[in-house]
């Protein structure tokens, strides 16, 4: 979720968001090419709208330090699932020295790996997690630096360690030392930074990408128009090297924030629950969070989608809200140019985040997407 994937708060609306039914659909058909072949493009239209509730159920905790915070959070942690989908586990995993945290449930079925936005963690996928567990292998992973994974001092560890190169290298390491499979990686906002990223250094992992309103990456040094550079990198210098950084962080990581801007970047408000504000907000406050929020604000080089997409040899399918207030979805079609984009829905009335926000939409859609481009039950599985 997010852009430019602590509580990650933004600072433009275009750059910084911080994450932030089952219904009868129909689907509008228009025909559009993608390079040498022709797709058909569609828009997913709600006929009746009403978004299930189902009956919670626990998490269970894995392989966690007595003193890891999410330990605490095991009775708090309740999906709405149906009682008979899986169970869904937390877990930790021990990565170049650091605990990261993760999720996962499913037997069998293809893996998919799915990656949050700035400022988010595993826990926006709890809507998707059961429902995806039903047929597949899901496993929900918080980046270094945020949710209840280990997040390092910026200053202690360099400035070239909260980019995306390191949670590309994360997400692979992830897929071969705990999946030990192939995997499907659904991605939101920065998360599909990470996650092009990691096709394009290990592509034999990937077997496919769902973007969901990924990053535009305004502020990217490549895209500050001359005349505001210089006051833009003042700005972020001023964020990360004084006392006002923290005091920013200060003002924006309480609930009546939290809840503010995620009613920016949710169309449908009804959906900022008091379950989302506290998922987003409790891991912002614990030490640490501060740091790597302002480090990454100020964080104007690495990829840009336009360049990492050439270089993906994974299908890709890209989905957008198109009541995105921070990644335009007029800006966000220029990407379906790319050879490896093979679809762009449109998600009506959707906001940055669809997976909480239209769950319903984005399940279905994953589904069908793996569906294609799983290997068939007949064949072996390929072990990384």
């Amino acid at each position: 979720m997010a852009s430019t994937s602590s509580p990650a708060l933004p600072l433009s609306r275009l750059d910084f968001p911080v994450l932030f039914s089952a219904g009868k659909t129909k689907i509008v058909g228009s025909r559009v090419r993608f390079g040498r072949t022709r797709f058909r493009k569609h828009r997913i239209s709600h006929s009746i709208f009403s978004l299930y509730r189902l009956k919670s159920k626990g998490f269970v905790v894995c392989s966690v330090s007595t003193d890891n915070p999410a330990e605490d959070r095991t009775e708090d942690m309740i999906l709405s699932s149906k009682s008979s989908d899986p169970q869904v586990q937390s877990c930790m995993w021990t990565w170049k020295g650091y605990s990261i945290r993760y999720q996962c449930s499913g037997n069998s079925g293809p893996a998919l790996v799915l990656v949050h936005g700035f400022g988010a963690n595993s826990d926006h996928w709890r809507k998707n997690i059961p429902v995806l567990a039903r047929s597949h292998r899901v496993y929900a992973i918080d980046l270094i630096g945020y949710g209840y994974s280990d997040k390092p001092n910026p200053r202690e560890v360099g400035d070239s360690f909260y980019t995306f190169e390191t949670w590309a290298s994360q997400l692979n390491d992830f897929c071969s030392d705990v999946i030990k499979d192939e995997a499907f990686f659904i991605c939101n906002s920065i998360g599909g930074l990470v996650g092009l990223q990691a096709a394009v250094l290990q592509p034999q992992i990937c077997k496919g990408i769902v973007l969901l309103d990924i990053s535009l990456r305004m502020l990217h040094i490549k895209k500050q128009p001359w005349i505001g550079r210089p006051f833009i990198t003042l700005f972020q210098s001023l964020l990360r090297n004084t006392a006002v950084g923290k005091l920013f962080y200060k003002s924006i990581a309480t609930t009546e924030s939290v809840r503010s801007i995620l009613c920016q970047c949710y169309h449908d408000t009804s959906q900022v629950t008091e379950e989302l504000v506290e998922n987003i907000l409790r891991p912002g406050l614990e030490p640490g969070a501060v740091d790597v929020f302002l480090e990454f604000i100020c964080y104007s080089g690495g990829p840009l989608p336009e360049e990492l997409f050439p270089q993906v040899k994974c299908p890709v399918l890209i989905a957008w809200g198109d009541k995105d207030p921070w990644e335009p979805i007029e800006l966000g079609r220029a990407y379906e140019n790319f050879d490896s984009a093979e679809d762009f829905i449109d998600l009506p009335n959707v906001g940055h985040c669809p997976q909480d926000e239209a769950p319903h939409l984005v399940n279905s859609l994953v589904e069908s997407f793996v569906g294609r481009h799983a290997i068939s039950p007949a064949s072996a599985s390929t072990t990384i």
